[in-house]
C-alpha cells in the first residue's frame, strides 16, 4: 500500500497485512506520519511537557491513569 506522509509529502510504503494499513484503508480519515515526523513530533512534544511550560489536560477515562 503505497502512503504518503501528512507533513512532509514523503511517499512510502507500507505491507497490506500490517494493522497501520487496514487502518488506514478502512478509516480514510486517519492519517500517516512518517517515521522521522514521527519522532521529530514526539521529541519536540517531549521537551514541551518537560519545560514545566505545558498544561497537559488528561480525561477522567481510567485508560488515562498510566500517564
Amino acid at each position: 500500500m503505497r502512503v504518503k506522509c501528512v507533513l512532509c509529502d514523503e511517499i512510502g510504503q507500507l505491507q497490506d497485512d500490517i494493522p497501520l494499513a487496514k487502518k488506514l484503508r478502512n478509516h480514510p480519515i486517519n492519517t500517516y506520519m512518517c517515521d522521522r515526523c514521527n519522532e521529530r513530533i514526539t521529541e519536540f512534544t517531549n521537551m514541551r511537557v518537560n519545560s514545566g511550560k505545558f498544561k497537559f489536560y488528561r480525561s477522567s477515562h481510567s485508560a488515562e491513569d498510566k500517564f
